[in-house]
């Protein structure tokens, strides 16, 4: 599993005329150059396409932590009419591929004057439109003793408190994930920021690695591993940074 990401590492490093000769992972004269020639293929420096992915994915974490924790809790402690049938409404959500909603989704966007700005891929955050975070929630509130509020309530505290001041400060392993698996999935997305950005000062990082293949003849693949490399390196810095609390949030179900 790893020994592509390995090759590709090494090929960053290879002169264009040495990459596609050999798949092993030798490497006699590191060619670095690759690195400063991609990093400045652009108009704009490459550090100008990672702030762009930056900025999306600050706002589609911040949505998905403050909108499926609130659904989360609407659907693991109140009490509302067909309460049942909305939660089996937002699972079958996850069914839908993004390819049956897009076109509904981009006239909408289209006529909100959106296209080709961040507003499409942050604000539907807002909206606690990713049913896997509010699904992984409930299922880590439910684990929480409901004793907890059933005590708050007797000393006056009503939902919002309750919420904020006890459920969201034992929510925190799941929060953590929501927040690594949310930067993962949008750091790397492609497809939705390929519909709505068509700016290139707008391009986020995958953009901005696929125009670098797109805009030459003749491809200068040591710059393009070279920058993949580089676009990878925050994924790894998060992902090992928050392990703990990832494992914590898919193991563990809620209050001990």
């Amino acid at each position: 599993m790893l020994y592509p990401v390995l090759w590709m590492v090494v090929s960053s490093l290879r002169p264009n005329n040495q990459i596609f000769r050999s798949a092993g992972l030798a490497l006699t004269h590191p060619h670095f150059e690759n690195y400063s020639n991609g990093w400045n293929a652009f108009s704009q420096p490459f550090s100008h396409y990672m702030i762009n992915s930056a900025i999306v994915v600050t706002g589609a974490i911040l949505g998905n932590l403050l909108a499926c924790s609130l659904a989360a809790y609407a659907f693991a402690r109140l009490e509302f009419r067909a309460k049942r049938v909305w939660f089996a409404v937002m699972l079958v959500t996850i069914m839908l591929p993004i390819h049956v909603i897009i076109v509904p989704q981009y006239v909408l966007f289209s006529e909100l004057g959106w296209v080709n700005t961040f507003l499409p891929l942050i604000v539907p955050k807002f909206l606690a439109t990713d049913a896997f975070f509010i699904f992984l929630m409930v299922q880590f509130i439910r684990g929480i003793p409901r004793e907890i509020d059933e005590a708050a309530r007797i000393d006056g505290a009503g939902h919002a408190r309750i919420f904020f001041s006890l459920i969201l400060p034992l929510m925190v392993p799941a929060l953590a994930t929501t927040a690594i698996f949310t930067f993962i999935w949008t750091w790397n997305d492609f497809y939705t920021q390929l519909i709505y950005l068509t700016d290139p000062d707008m391009y986020t990082t995958p953009l901005a690695l696929r125009t670098f293949v797109d805009q030459q003849t003749a491809t200068d693949w040591g710059s393009v591993f070279a920058m993949s490399v580089v676009s990878l390196v925050p994924v790894f810095l998060i992902f090992l940074t928050g392990q703990r609390f990832l494992l914590r949030g898919i193991a563990t179900t809620g209050g001990k």
